[in-house]
């Protein structure tokens, strides 16, 4: 499926299994209605005017909804009440059975990362309630059972938040991995291996979901009480006002500490998505370890092809020269070159293999670096399998076709950096750096139902910061979320390329150290300076900084003034002294000569030092105006109960007088008709309806969506576009 018309998936750097998703045909559905005005009243009105639907549970702390069941015609009638404002189906799916591919215990991978390793305190997380929003938890692993305590299931809407089954549609086992990496206590040790588990079931078959499902379930959490609150899921939206976010910042002012993965979408700038945009989420960015990475080199055309192993691959260690050969050609004992397609990957790897081959390279169907999976352990493939680019694959294909060409295998020692996929900030709209810190996210150990898995992405990052906030909160109960993020936020240590500290909005105030972070004798409470967008030719702007000395000692700060920069001045205080416990608001200003600098993203680090200690904080500022998305999170969804009527929605990052959508042949790119004209449009969210007649034919499709901005200027993106029968 192309354009899959759900808000919220999860992140986890895997191709997505292609599947058709089809509603089952049950006596009974589950919706969930956002209302206006009391939720509470409504839930009386219906229970007495419409006694065969079940009111299942009603919402009002983080958006005003219920949550209603019945059968199809009697919850038809539910769109007909003045006070509903939106309908969310909650249905289960079928679809084809997939299997299972987990490891036993015994046949853990030595180069794989795992989550207890990143707890370097005496802590547990003992007596701390960790919240799971996620895709349910298989709570029969044996490495789980002791910890879990309760769930929710916001999809069936029942108490029971398992996992997708293979009967119910595309099954799952992302939540099953990130309460490993939290609070597993078996085998497979959590980074908190002792905090309590309580799993909300929001995505359901094959990982998807509406983000009213993860509101609602971040609502349920909140009302149990947990403590810390992880969401391993996200969209594509950047935009801090999206419902997500604004859930998440509403949830952080009641006192959960919400953690967020960041996204899978690097290494490009702008591709931090909701809820990680929230200003008040703490949001994690994925790092890679230091390795020997291999790569392919054509000693005789002097060119090197990077390699990204595929999740299940064996190592890729080939030992002398290997010819190339196409598909179609004899591969035996030669590395044979594929094309990304509609075949599945292992397919593609299996045949090769039964032909000979001695490796297989999957080239990319688009621009970048993909990461696929050819996991079966009822059939594992034992030659080594990788992707390649699209260029590099464009190359090969054509060598192979002009000329022998033979590869080797070389080894590059990369250090520890920022994952590739890891998404980058900052946000649109308020500008805020994101990710606020980073956390391991690549080759992560962890359960899944029937065994245990590797897995990367952000996805995995986020757990370990959420299972290390639970050894905090253990280690000093007293402690306000302030101060646990403040103190998260400044010991986390820079991560470095080339001796130079990497972009913050890449690394937002870099990677986390529990045992620094428990031990924190100074605290910044945000010490990530955003000072947002400069329109003018001179404007000033100040930033407060809160500083709390936790030492019984007397301490002496000094900020060193960053280096004179044409058209910037910097004004702050250069010492200041704080005693035992005393904290100090600390003013930094920044002036902006507008003409004298670069339109676009400005940022970098301010240094501050206490004795030995040395702080490094994050600034950031636009000029003018930047490359940011303007557009963004176009999708639409058959209307419940409606053969005829489709809902749209469409992200706008910035002011603008009009949008509208055209669309192409994919192939051909030949243009096809116009799907949608808004002469009327906001910053945010913009929805509205479509008949089935003006969507027009079905088919697949190429989607252009150009907004006229304010200013007179259009900009525009595309997107894959499935329109069905």
């Amino acid at each position: 499926m192309r354009h899959i018309l759900s808000i919220i998936s999860i992140i986890v750097l895997l191709l997505p299994y292609p599947q058709t998703i089809v509603a089952e045909k049950n006596d009974t559905q589950s919706l969930i209605i956002e209302v206006t005005g009391d939720p509470q009243v409504h839930k009386e009105y219906i229970e007495a005017h419409h006694p065969y639907v079940e009111v299942v549970a009603s919402y009002e702390t983080l958006f005003k909804g219920l949550a209603i069941r019945g059968t199809p015609t009697r919850l038809a009638k539910m769109e007909a009440l003045p006070f509903v404002k939106a309908i969310h189906s909650v249905q289960q799916y079928q679809a084809d059975k997939t299997k299972n591919n987990s490891l036993k215990a015994d046949a853990f991978p030595k180069d794989a990362v795992y989550p207890e390793v990143f707890n370097n305190t005496r802590y547990t997380g003992k007596g701390v309630k960790v919240g799971i929003i996620d895709t349910g938890i298989d709570y029969n692993h044996p490495d789980l059972q002791a910890n879990y305590k309760k769930g929710y299931d916001l999809v069936d809407l029942d108490e029971d938040p398992m996992e997708t089954q293979a009967n119910q549609g595309i099954p799952t086992m992302h939540g099953t991995h990130v309460a490993g990496i939290i609070a597993a206590d078996g085998e497979l040790k959590g980074v908190a291996p002792d905090a309590e588990i309580y799993a909300y079931r929001a995505l359901g078959p094959g990982g998807s979901g509406t983000s009213v499902q993860v509101i609602a379930a971040m609502e349920q959490a909140v009302k149990d009480g947990v403590d810390v609150m992880n969401l391993s899921l996200g969209n594509n939206v950047n935009g801090p006002d999206y419902p997500t976010s604004v859930a998440v910042n509403r949830a952080a002012a009641l006192g959960v500490a919400v953690v967020i993965a960041n996204g899978n979408n690097g290494p490009a700038d702008w591709t931090v998505g909701s809820p990680a945009t929230a200003s008040k989420a703490i949001s994690v960015g994925a790092t890679s370890p230091a390795k020997q990475n291999p790569y392919l080199y054509a000693r005789w055309e002097d060119r090197e092809i990077g390699l990204t192993s595929m999740v299940g691959s064996v190592p890729w260690n080939l030992d002398t020269f290997y010819k190339i050969a196409v598909e179609g050609e004899d591969l035996s004992r030669k590395i044979a070159i594929l094309q990304r397609g509609e075949i599945p990957f292992y397919d593609m790897a299996k045949q090769a293999e039964k032909d000979g081959a001695i490796a297989v390279l999957i080239a990319n169907s688009e621009k970048g670096t993909f990461q696929g999976s050819i996991d079966n352990a009822n059939d594992p493939i034992t030659i080594p399998v990788a992707s390649i680019s699209k260029e590099d694959g464009q190359w090969l294909q054509q060598m192979a076709e002009e000329s022998t060409l033979q590869l080797e295998t070389q080894y590059k020692e990369l250090p520890a950096s920022v994952a590739d996929f890891s998404s980058r900030g900052p946000v649109t709209i308020n500008w805020d750096i994101k990710p606020d810190v980073l956390a391991p996210g690549t080759n992560i150990m962890s359960s899944v139902p029937g065994g245990y898995q590797a897995l990367q992405g952000t996805s995995m990052a986020a757990p370990h910061v959420a299972g290390a906030i639970a050894l905090m909160k253990e280690a000093h109960p007293d402690w306000s979320n302030d101060q646990i993020i403040g103190a998260l936020k400044t010991t986390a240590w820079k991560m470095e390329q080339d001796n130079k500290a990497v972009a913050p909005i890449m690394q937002g105030s870099g990677v986390m150290d529990p045992e620094s972070a428990i031990n924190a004798t100074t605290i910044i409470n945000d010490p990530a300076l955003a000072y947002g967008k400069f329109t003018t030719y001179r404007e000033e702007k100040t930033k407060q900084l809160f500083i709390t000395n936790q030492s019984d000692e007397t301490k002496n700060y000094t900020f060193t003034i960053p280096k004179k920069q044409g058209g910037i001045q910097w004004s702050l205080t250069q010492r200041f002294v704080l005693k035992p416990g005393e904290e100090k608001a600390v003013p930094i200003s920044l002036a902006i000569t507008s003409k004298q600098l670069e339109e676009g993203v400005h940022q970098g680090w301010l240094t501050m030092d206490e004795g030995d200690n040395r702080y490094l904080l994050p600034y950031l500022f636009i000029n003018q105006t930047a490359d940011n998305p303007k557009a963004m999170g176009f999708e639409f969804a058959l209307k419940p109960f409606s053969e005829e009527g489709y809902i749209y929605k469409l992200y706008l990052a910035e002011n603008a007088e009009s949008a509208k959508v055209d669309l192409y042949d994919p192939d051909s790119l030949m243009f096809e008709r116009n799907l949608l004209e808004l002469d009327e449009v906001k910053t945010g969210e913009n929805e509205g309806q479509l008949t089935k007649k003006q969507l027009g034919t079905p088919g697949e499709y190429m989607a252009l969506i150009t907004v006229r901005l304010s200013d007179g200027t259009t900009e525009s993106y595309q997107t894959d576009l499935m329109i069905r029968n």
